[in-house]
């Protein structure tokens, strides 16, 4: 019931000024990204009734697309460039039963996503995804930010685990890794939690009635599709936290929650100044819609409105508010600048589903890039009793399997040593391989835990990896309060490593805020690995700064040798 009255209350609640200015660009001047959604070139006709040579080109085209798409593609029926857009309804149900065998033969299911008439007939949008297989499924991962007490870890309890919150935080309990979380009610660490979605679009996770943890395997094993939320903490104090977490998890897209009660304060503009930063495709969710008077509503849509067309972001709002809006939105949120926005209510269930079918559609951002050496992240270190030592992270380029012998490093000399990997686990679940694109973890041989840092990689010998302890930067300075000099020194984050630097050189005496330089760093501690075109933020208490590496001075490595004999040859006399 709830649900169906949100529709209704949800119009009232926009600002006056949003049928003219947002929901427009979405129909009219957004360019629809040809490599998701596929048009009949340009003959509408031509899968009513195939010849076999025509089937054979269409089916070729399916598996191509299917292949470049990670296990799914949009086709538009009825469009085409040289005449009206629209089929007959005979035509239509001929074209249909065509990509319908066309997915059969490629083990897939076929799912009506938007039907929409023209004086030329009806046009439809179909999403063709593979059915789900042993251990494979295509993997998305949103990262979950906003302020304090704006109610992310409650909105991914309900959306995972099926159930509605009683509106005291029972949700949240199901997410929490730490008794301290527990108790104070605040995320202070990344959680992790995943959404399946099978070949058909429908949500795999059932609710517990016993109230026990999610079953990753069996939601894997049942699902094409998985969406990871990486919870992120929302308070000041764990900011480096969740910096940590935007850039070491590397998500495809980033989940902002805005309290409508509370409205956008605290730390919601330092989040989406970060995902903006990372040029991580934004959407946003305002919760608690249920308990929010309608004038602290409008006014806070209103102000997310003017933030996000403000020259910082320049965004385009789109208010989601029925299901012909969501297939637009998702097809278009990775290549234009248009940015979602749903209004849900954790307690009454309204909207939830409008969200959950636009994360149903959410493409994959992360390229496979099979042929290239193989490359890993390394973001968390664990030691499991009878396993030995674990790490997890992702993977970023090509494909490794178990019993693969890859370099591990750099260490504090700044070299790599082999190692073997005994095991991979993928959500939980053992896999023989993992290929660029996906998060795992990794047993390894005969290797202690206490020699592995967060930020270390694991890399093929063909890429040569070189430590490195000093690197160029162009950076942008967000913030500062006063200038920054030579010798200045600030914790640099880029993907999984975080360590402080200094600075040893810049083309300009001093820089203030809005000033842009080429900064030399130099790291305190240790050598790390670096790769040049990766993106960089620079922090220390309230000074920001982002840029991208630009140079890297590998140390020149010494022949690989144990520390004791590093130690004896030390205490040699001459």
């Amino acid at each position: 019931m709830a649900s169906a009255l949100a529709s209704d209350t949800d119009r009232k609640q926009l600002p006056v000024d949003h049928d003219n200015q947002i929901i427009q660009p979405v129909d009219e001047s957004i360019h629809v990204p040809t490599d998701k959604i596929i048009h009949n070139g340009g003959l509408k006709a031509q899968f009513i009734s195939p010849s076999g040579e025509l089937f054979d080109k269409l089916l070729t085209e399916l598996k191509e697309k299917l292949s470049s798409g990670r296990g799914e593609c949009i086709y538009h029926l009825g469009i085409s460039d040289d005449s009206d857009p629209g089929l007959s309804n005979n035509d239509m149900l001929a074209s249909k039963a065509t990509l319908k065998s066309m997915a059969e033969l490629c083990d897939a299911d076929l799912q009506l996503l938007q039907e929409k008439n023209f004086t030329g007939g009806i046009t439809a949008k179909f999403l063709i995804r593979y059915r789900a297989k042993e251990r494979e499924f295509l993997e998305v991962r949103v990262a979950v930010v906003g302020n304090v007490d704006a109610g992310k870890s409650t909105l991914l309890g309900v959306l995972t685990h099926g159930e509605l919150d009683n509106g005291r935080g029972l949700a949240r309990q199901k997410l929490f890794r730490h008794k301290h979380e527990i108790e104070s009610g605040r995320t202070s660490s990344v959680g992790n939690d995943i959404l399946g979605f099978d070949s058909c679009g429908e949500v795999v996770n059932k609710p517990d009635a016993r109230g026990l943890a999610l079953d990753w395997q069996r939601i894997c094993y049942a699902s094409s599709k998985i969406i990871t939320f990486i919870d992120l903490a929302g308070h000041e104090k764990y900011l480096k936290t969740t910096i940590f977490g935007m850039t070491g998890h590397a998500p495809d897209f980033c989940m902002l929650i805005i309290g409508a009660n509370a409205g956008i304060i605290g730390m919601t503009k330092e989040h989406l100044g970060l995902a903006l930063a990372l040029n991580v495709p934004v959407y946003v969710v305002i919760t608690k819609t249920d308990m929010c008077p309608q004038n602290v509503l409008s006014d806070t849509l209103k102000l997310l409105a003017k933030i996000l067309k403000s020259p910082g972001c320049r965004k385009i709002p789109v208010f989601i508010t029925k299901e012909d809006d969501i297939t637009v939105a998702a097809t278009n949120f990775v290549s234009e600048r248009i940015c979602p926005i749903f209004q849900v209510s954790n307690v009454t269930g309204a909207n939830l589903n409008l969200l959950k079918k636009f994360l149903n559609l959410l493409p994959s951002r992360m390229s496979r890039k099979e042929d290239e050496p193989p490359e890993f992240l390394i973001d968390e270190t664990y030691s499991v009793p009878g396993v030995g030592t674990v790490i997890s992270g992702t993977v970023t380029q090509g494909i490794i399997r178990v019993n693969d012998s890859l370099l591990l490093g750099p260490d504090s000399l700044g070299q790599f040593q082999p190692v073997v990997i005994k095991g991979i686990h993928r959500k939980r679940m053992a896999v023989e391989c993992v290929e660029g694109g996906q998060t795992c973890s990794f047993a390894l041989k005969k290797i202690k835990r206490s020699t592995i840092r967060k930020g270390m990689i694991l890399a093929s010998r063909d890429l040569k990896p070189e430590a490195c302890s000093e690197f160029e930067a162009d950076i942008l300075v967000l913030h500062h309060p006063t200038t920054i000099k030579i010798n200045y020194q600030a914790v640099v984050h880029s993907g999984s490593m975080r360590q402080t630097a200094s600075i040893i050189e810049m083309n300009k005496e001093h820089i203030r805020t809005g000033d842009r330089a080429l900064i030399k760093f130099r790291f305190h501690k240790s050598p790390e690995y670096l790769k040049p075109n990766t993106k960089l933020i620079f922090r220390e208490g309230r000074t920001k700064a982002i840029g991208t590496i630009t140079r890297t001075f590998p140390i020149k490595q010494a022949p690989t040798q144990s520390k004791q004999t590093q130690s004896k040859s030390s205490n040699r006399p001459s």
